[in-house]
């Protein structure tokens, strides 16, 4: 099934919630995305709301199902500095856990790469949490590994995840 992708759509209510819902969805079926499961909407929300009140500079992508729900989320996140405009860093990288495995974060991550070339920019970088095998995942997207730092991340009293920084470049 392909995605229907939105970019900056009208962050409403609605659809705030409905990301941090999904943003807690992905995280309590183990996704790193910024938190440890267990976790509740309200732990979720204080930071949701930072990340869509940055949108402007920022930039939301949303892709949704044929039935209207959004199932695959990331934001372009804006150095708001000039010698780093040329490129972005994609951040909460996002896709529902009910969806996994359909190839929704593949698609995502092309129409992201599809609107960073639209812009005209010369790279997207993200980083990830280690220990999950998201290297290779973003890998076949033509991501590169470009840094680690060992046991920069710690989930919990010794789980120590390295903080690894991956690359797309979009000058070829």
């Amino acid at each position: 099934m392909t995605l229907r992708f939105v970019l900056d759509p009208e962050p409403t209510p609605a659809l705030r919630e409905e990301i941090t819902v999904l943003w807690t969805e992905v995280s309590n079926a183990g996704g790193a995305v910024g938190f440890v499961p267990p976790v509740e909407v309200a732990e979720v929300r204080p930071v949701a709301e930072r990340q869509f009140a940055g949108l402007g500079p920022d930039r939301l992508l949303v892709g949704f199902e044929p039935g209207g729900r959004a199932v695959a989320v990331v934001f372009f996140e804006d150095m708001r500095f000039g010698l780093m405009d040329h490129w972005r860093l994609l951040k909460r990288v996002m896709v529902h856990p009910e969806c996994q495995g359909r190839g929704y974060g593949a698609q995502l991550l092309a129409e992201a790469e599809r609107v960073a070339r639209d812009w005209g920019l010369a790279g997207l970088k993200l980083t990830l949490r280690g220990g999950h095998g998201l290297e290779e995942f973003y890998g076949r997207s033509g991501y590169v590994e470009v840094g680690r730092v060992p046991g920069a991340i710690r989930v919990a009293p010794g789980d120590d995840r390295d903080d690894v920084t991956m690359w797309l470049d979009l000058r070829a």
